[in-house]
C-alpha cells in the first residue's frame, strides 16, 4: 500500500492552493493530485485494467425488480 505525505499534501492543498479544510478533506488523493498537477503518467485505464479493478473491488448484487 501506498503511503502519503500528509503534512505535504495538507500544506500544498490548504496552503498553496488556498482550500479550505473541508475543501480538502472532502477530495479523494486523485482529485488533489489532479488540482495540483500531480497527476499520474497520462495513461488512460483499459479493459484490462477495469476488468482488474471490477474483480478486486465488485459491486454489491442489486436486487432485481419482479416485472408483473
Amino acid at each position: 500500500m501506498t503511503r502519503f505525505a500528509w503534512p505535504k499534501l495538507m500544506r500544498l492543498g490548504m496552503v498553496e492552493l488556498g482550500l479550505s479544510p473541508e475543501a480538502f478533506w472532502s477530495l479523494t488523493p486523485a482529485e488533489l493530485f489532479l488540482l495540483a498537477d500531480l497527476g499520474g503518467d497520462g495513461v488512460a485505464l483499459d479493459r484490462a485494467g477495469l476488468v482488474s479493478l471490477l474483480g478486486r473491488y465488485p459491486d454489491a448484487p442489486r436486487a432485481r425488480k419482479k416485472v408483473e
